[in-house]
C-alpha cells in the first residue's frame, strides 16, 4: 500500500529532483568494471547457486530418459535402430553424451565458481565472527523473546556481580561464549551487572561445511572425469577372456587425462550366467528375481580366482569397478559351404527387445561364400504363436528356444572404409532371399537343427544357446574422496539443520531496599522453537542456585568489563 503524499517522509511530488547544478540527477555509467563487478556479485549470490543446483538437476533428467553412450552403447545403437529420425536429432543436442555435452559443462563450471565465490566471502565473515566477543546487553530485554524477571529477597545478601558471576559459570558449562558488563553507581558500588551469552556457531560452520563439501564433490567429480575411465565389453558364456588393454574394450570413453599406461594388467572370464525368474506371483510372472555372473578373475603375478558379479555388487579388480549392465542370449551359429568347410561359426549376442527377452541380432559372413551374406535373427527364449501367426516369446527363460533368419545377399558395405555397427544391418544394397514379401519362407531352426540357405549357398545351423553379460568397467581415482567429500556434506547439513543459533542475557539490578531484580532474554538467528524454554530453564537454573548456595559460595569481587 503506497502512502499518502502529505506523509511526513513523503517528498514533495511537485519538488524536482536535481543535481548541483540544478538538472535532474542521473545515475553514474557502471562502465566495464563496473558490469563486471555486478555480474560477479550476481554470480556468486546464494540465489544463484540454488538456481545453478536446480537447473543441474534439470540438465541431467535427459540422461535418464535416453541410453548413454558412455553406459549402455548398445541401448544407443537400439534407439537409433528404433527412432531413425529422431535419433540423429538428439544427438546433436549432445542427447546421448549428457553429462560430457557443452551446455551441462557450462552450467556445471558456472555452479562450480558460483560455490566458490558463496563460500570464501561467508567463510572469511564467519572466521571474524568466531573472534569477535558477544554483544553488549540491550537496555530493554522486554522486548526479546522469552523475556523472565524474577525477583531475590534482600535477605539472600546477593550483589548484582555476584549473581552474573553464577550465571556466567552456568553458561559457559552449557557451551555459551560469555562476556560480562558491570556498571558503577554511586560511591563506586555496582547498581547493575549483565552477562552477554551467545551459542550455535557451529551452526554456521556446519552451513560453510556443506557447500565446501559441495565445492569438493565438483572437483574430485572433475578431476575423476579427467583420469578416468569407463568401457563396456561383452562376455558370453564360455567364451573369450577379456584382458584390460586398450583394443579389448567394445566401447571405450576416457578422460581428458587418460593413458594407456593407466590400465593394471588383469584378464577376465563369464564362466556361468544365472538369472533367476518368478513364477509364482500373479501379475508378475517371468519378472527377474535376482542375476548372477560367475567368473574367473586373474591379476599380474598372482593365481586365478572365481569372483561372482551382481547387480549393484560390483567386482573390484585391477583398480577398476566392473557392473553388471545387461544380458542376454547369444545363438551359436554355424555357416557352412556347399562343400562343407565352415566359414562362420560364433555365439552372436542378441539385443533383448522385451521384457521376455524376444531379441534380434545379426549376422554379417563377407567371406567364404559366392556371395556376400546377412542375416536379420529373431531368437524367442520359450516361442509362442499369438491368433495371427507371428511367433513372440512367453517368459524370458530358454524353456524352448526357437531362431528365425532372414538371408540377404550382395554388398555388407564392409569395404568402404566406413564403420558399421555389429548389431545393424544397412540392406540398401542388398537382395532380401527369404521372409517378408519373398515368398520364401523365413529359415526357422532349434538348438541342434541344420537347414540349407537359399540358391544353395551352403548350409546353416543352430548349435547351442548361451547368455551373455553386458560389463561396464569403470575407473574413478577420486571415489574415496566424493565419499568424503559426500559423508562431510552430510554431516554439515545435520550441524545447520539441528543446532540453533541464539544468544542470551542475563541481567542484575540492584534495588535500593536491597532486593536484587533477575532479567532473562534471548534472541535466536532463524527459527528457534525452543528459545523460550531455553529461556525459562535458564532462569530456573540461575535462581535455585542463588536461593540455595550459602553466601561463602558465591564470588564477592567486583568487576567492570
Amino acid at each position: 500500500m503506497s502512502r499518502p503524499s502529505d506523509h511526513i517522509d513523503s517528498p514533495d511530488p511537485s519538488a524536482a529532483v536535481s543535481g548541483p547544478g540544478g538538472d535532474d540527477i542521473v545515475q553514474p555509467k557502471l562502465g566495464l568494471v563496473g558490469w563486471l563487478r555486478w555480474f560477479w556479485r550476481q554470480l556468486t549470490s546464494m540465489r544463484t547457486a540454488l538456481f545453478l543446483l536446480l537447473l543441474l538437476a534439470f540438465a541431467a533428467v535427459p540422461g535418464s530418459l535416453v541410453p548413454q553412450r558412455a553406459a549402455d552403447p548398445n541401448g544407443v545403437t537400439q534407439y537409433f535402430a528404433d527412432n531413425p529420425s529422431l535419433a540423429p536429432f538428439l544427438d546433436k543436442l549432445q542427447a546421448f553424451d549428457v553429462y560430457t555435452s557443452v551446455w551441462f559443462s557450462s552450467i556445471y563450471l558456472l555452479l562450480f565458481i558460483s560455490l566458490v565465490g558463496c563460500v570464501i566471502p561467508r567463510a572469511k565473515h564467519h572466521f571474524d565472527a568466531l573472534r569477535a566477543k558477544p554483544p553488549r546487553t540491550p537496555r530493554n530485554l522486554a522486548r526479546l523473546g522469552g523475556f523472565q524477571r524474577r525477583e531475590l529477597p534482600a535477605e539472600a545478601g546477593t550483589s548484582a556481580v555476584q549473581a552474573i558471576e553464577v550465571a556466567r559459570r552456568q553458561l559457559r558449562k552449557s557451551g555459551y561464549r560469555v562476556v560480562v558488563f558491570a556498571d558503577a553507581g554511586a560511591d563506586g558500588f555496582t547498581d547493575t551487572a549483565s552477562v552477554s551469552a551467545e551459542r550455535g556457531y557451529a551452526r554456521e560452520t556446519g552451513n560453510l561445511i556443506f557447500h565446501a563439501a559441495l565445492v569438493g564433490i565438483l572437483m574430485t567429480v572433475g578431476v575423476g572425469g579427467g583420469f578416468g575411465f569407463a568401457g563396456q565389453r561383452t562376455l558370453v558364456e564360455g567364451g573369450g577372456t577379456f584382458v584390460n588393454t586398450l583394443s579389448a574394450f567394445d566401447t571405450f570413453n576416457p578422460g581428458r587425462f587418460f593413458s594407456e599406461n593407466s590400465l593394471d594388467p588383469y584378464s577376465l572370464k563369464l564362466d556361468q550366467f544365472t538369472a533367476t525368474y518368478e513364477t509364482k506371483a500373479d501379475g508378475a510372472f517371468g519378472q527377474p528375481i535376482d542375476y548372477n555372473a560367475t567368473v574367473t578373475t586373474q591379476e599380474k603375478g598372482q593365481a586365478a580366482q572365481q569372483s561372482t558379479i551382481k547387480v549393484n555388487s560390483p567386482l573390484r579388480i585391477g583398480g577398476t569397478d566392473v557392473y553388471l549392465l545387461g544380458n542376454g542370449y547369444a545363438p551359436t551359429i554355424t555357416v557352412k559351404d556347399p562343400a562343407g568347410n565352415v566359414v562362420f561359426t560364433d555365439s552372436v549376442p542378441f539385443l533383448p527387445q522385451d521384457a521376455n527377452l524376444t531379441s534380434v541380432g545379426v549376422v554379417k559372413i563377407p567371406d567364404g561364400l559366392a556371395k556376400q551374406l546377412g542375416m536379420i535373427g529373431f531368437f524367442y527364449p520359450t516361442q509362442a504363436t499369438s491368433t495371427t501367426g507371428a511367433f513372440y516369446s512367453s517368459y524370458p527363460d530358454a524353456q524352448y528356444p526357437v531362431l528365425t533368419l532372414n538371408v540377404y545377399d550382395g554388398d555388407l558395405g564392409l569395404n568402404g572404409g566406413v564403420p558399421t555397427s555389429v548389431y545393424s544391418l544397412n540392406t540398401d544394397k542388398m537382395t532380401q532371399l527369404t521372409g517378408g514379401k519373398t515368398g520364401v519362407k523365413s529359415i526357422e531352426l532349434k538348438p541342434g537343427d541344420s537347414q540349407s540357405l537359399p540358391d544353395g549357398l551352403g548350409t546353416i545351423s543352430f548349435d547351442a544357446v548361451h547368455r551373455y553379460a553386458s560389463l561396464d568397467i569403470h575407473h574413478d581415482p577420486t571415489q574415496g574422496w566424493v565419499l568424503l567429500f559426500a559423508a562431510s556434506a552430510l554431516g554439515g547439513l545435520l550441524i545447520s539443520l539441528f543446532i540453533p543459533r541464539r544468544r542470551v542475557w542475563v541481567k542484575a539490578t540492584e534495588r535500593s531496599d536491597g532486593t536484587l531484580t533477575l532479567e532473562y532474554a534471548g534472541l535466536a538467528r532463524g527459527e528457534d522453537p525452543r528459545l523460550v524454554t531455553a529461556v525459562t530453564e535458564i532462569a530456573d537454573r540461575h535462581t535455585k542456585t542463588l536461593s540455595d548456595a550459602p553466601d561463602a559460595a558465591i564470588p564477592a569481587d567486583r568487576t567492570n568489563t
